[in-house]
């Protein structure tokens, strides 16, 4: 087949990637499919992958390869928000965590890059978040999997990155534990699509397009990456053994019990956490008092007051080589 016309580029962190080997791998990839020479683009600190992605599609891209991260990824989808090319996941990084989520396999670096030169693919939600700065400067980001405030946006910002190399989402434990000794409630006004606005005192809120956490940790249970929905929970630890109910629901709840039938049955029978709240909407607006940093998939990006938070659904092409 001659697909000479074709062109990927790949969108790449440097720290992160064996660039010569993936070079080879890529390069064989497009060669075999019968695909024209492919386009390479650096990220750097002060540029993530928003602009080599434009850029990649100013030149003509078809596809847009992201390795390096889940931040790199983040990067490119938003860089990809409106133009409906598709974006190929190539494992790398710790997280991998949209991949995880959507049980693409992480181990298999080859096989993703021959995924991206193929008609396999997959439509997710793209999340999107419009954030209020205390200066009143208001900036719209993208996310994948989720955005947060509070505890787990603290965790992003008191992660050693050095600790992180070595034992990668592991790492997160360590300034878990030193995030929750530093973590004072923060008091939110919030409103999901149009009900009434309500008011809450909480240690944290995520807001899902995915529910896995790195090692397993089910978050969102009910979260699906294309329903054009919001998943959304709130931590509000009352007690001495607070967290450790939270850490139950999450962990063993969400990440056990809901995988068997017995088990589910086990849930319906056991108590409401008061501890953590969910609920679910297209569109979540909230105001938080003071202001909170905040996260999107593992990255922090410092302290905002206000937040809205929606999906356009079903709007990111993603190379899948089972093609859902």
């Amino acid at each position: 087949m001659n697909n000479q016309s074709l062109h990927a580029a790949v969108v790449y962190n440097p720290i992160k990637v064996d660039l010569e080997n993936l070079k080879s791998l890529v390069n064989a990839a497009a060669t075999e499919a019968g695909w024209g020479d492919s386009m390479w683009f650096a990220t750097t600190e002060e540029e993530a992958g928003q602009r080599a992605t434009a850029s990649a599609l100013r030149r003509g891209a078809d596809v847009v390869l992201a390795a390096g991260g889940d931040g790199t990824v983040r990067a490119v989808a938003e860089g990809l928000r409106g133009s409906d090319v598709p974006i190929a996941l190539l494992p790398s990084g710790t997280g991998n965590l949209l991949a995880r989520n959507l049980d693409l396999d992480v181990t298999d670096l080859e096989g993703a890059i021959r995924s991206a030169f193929t008609d396999g693919e997959r439509r997710v939600d793209l999340g999107l978040v419009e954030v209020t700065r205390e200066s009143g400067e208001k900036e719209t980001h993208a996310f994948l999997v989720m955005a947060g405030l509070g505890l787990d946006a603290k965790m992003m910002a008191n992660t050693n990155p050095e600790l992180k190399k070595a034992v990668g989402w592991l790492a997160y434990v360590d300034a878990g534990v030193r995030s929750v000794a530093e973590l004072k409630p923060m008091r939110l006004n919030y409103r999901v699509d149009k009900k009434d606005v309500k008011t809450a005192s909480v240690h944290t809120i995520l807001i899902g397009n995915c529910g896995k956490l790195p090692g397993g940790l089910m978050v969102m249970p009910d979260a699906m990456p294309d329903d054009g929905i919001l998943d959304i929970v709130a931590m509000r630890p009352q007690g001495r053994f607070g967290w450790l109910r939270v850490w139950n629901k999450v962990a063993w709840e969400n990440g056990v019990l809901r995988k068997s039938a017995m088990g589910r049955k086990i849930i319906d029978l056991s108590k409401d956490v008061k501890d953590v709240m969910s609920f679910r909407g297209r569109e979540l607006n909230l105001e938080v008092t003071p202001a909170q940093e905040f996260e999107l998939d593992g990255d922090e990006y410092g302290e905002v007051v206000a937040m809205k938070a929606w999906v356009e659904e079903r709007s990111l092409r993603v190379k899948d080589p089972v093609g859902v």
